[in-house]
């Protein structure tokens, strides 16, 4: 290769360049869906926590119910960013679940901890607690048909330091695709299934009762955002087992490259708990990721989680 350097042509060596990586470079840092403008917020303040996703709501008292003019425009932000952030809403159970149910029917989820009811998760954190099952970049349950819309998740005890949470925008992994790769997997399905994500932590006997309530499913590799109309990335390491059709080999190595579109920085925000915090986030469209660096200290959490449609 001749390249011009201080007016002289020089020759470079040979330099091997591996197939699928991941390279420096403008991205892609689209947040608002296409044909979607800025508008302000007129019942809340927003405060911006990154490019793409994540803002902090300011003058919202979720312990209130919700009337609907301020439920729409909720959604609105939730839809432009993605994460919501409310700090100090030290909400009962009981009003946690009030404010999720505003976006539809609830889950539960029996293979986790339960709180104070059974749509109610509880992760308690710290000396001989389970290790984990957070510290890695997933969506939340999409070994189920209809994978959950979003999640409330509350912070009751907060470490003295670490403990954080990171989502990613996987609009914006999914824009920023070599074009091949993005004609590759178009109209492409993949199999989830609950337990490679459990079994590093359960024993076979406790994950075998619920193998006929949770079989493989198939979902698009990329869905379709049914509010936005926006092109999501839709795999996620701790479920997705395999693309439909595919040699294993060559699964395995695309599973391993998409899977990795979540860890740029430029599409994730983190988020630093007080006690008392909440986040709201949309589960179609980001993954997240809980930072197991606490060491022995205590970290509780309670999550409500939002039922969904199937992805298309």
């Amino acid at each position: 290769m001749t390249v011009v350097n201080a007016g002289r042509p020089a020759t470079l060596r040979e330099a091997w360049v591996p197939e699928g990586g991941m390279y420096e470079g403008a991205r892609v840092l689209r947040r608002l869906p296409e044909g979607w403008g800025e508008r302000p917020y007129e019942r809340f303040e927003v405060v911006p926590q990154g490019r793409t996703i994540g803002a902090e709501v300011r003058g919202v008292d979720l312990s209130r119910p919700l009337e609907p003019a301020l439920r729409e425009e909720l959604n609105r932000a939730l839809l432009e960013w993605k994460v919501l952030f409310f700090r100090g809403q030290h909400l009962t159970s009981a009003q946690q679940r009030d404010f999720a149910r505003n976006w539809g029917e609830l889950e539960t989820n029996p293979l986790l901890a339960r709180g104070s009811s059974e749509d109610v998760v509880r992760f308690d954190k710290g000396s001989g607690a389970t290790p984990t099952f957070e510290n890695i970049w997933h969506a939340d349950v999409t070994f189920r048909e209809r994978p959950a819309l979003g999640a409330v998740l509350q912070l009751r005890e907060v470490p003295p330091f670490g403990g954080d949470t990171m989502w990613a925008d996987m609009a914006a992994a999914y824009d920023n695709l070599p074009q091949e790769v993005k004609d590759r997997i178009d109209g492409a399905t993949a199999v989830h299934d609950f337990i490679p994500g459990f079994a590093r932590f359960y024993p076979p006997e406790r994950l075998a009762p619920f193998q006929d309530d949770f079989p493989p499913v198939e979902h698009p590799v990329v869905r379709t955002h049914p509010e936005t109309g926006r092109r999501l990335l839709f795999v996620n390491a701790s479920f997705t087992t395999r693309i439909t059709g595919m040699e294993r080999d060559d699964s395995d190595r695309l599973l391993s490259f998409l899977c990795r579109q979540a860890h740029v920085p430029e599409y994730q925000v983190r988020f630093r708990w007080q006690p008392g915090d909440v986040a709201f986030w949309d589960n179609r469209a980001t993954q997240h990721y809980a930072v197991n660096d606490y060491g022995t200290h205590r970290r509780i959490a309670e999550r409500v989680a939002v039922a969904g449609d199937r992805p298309y």
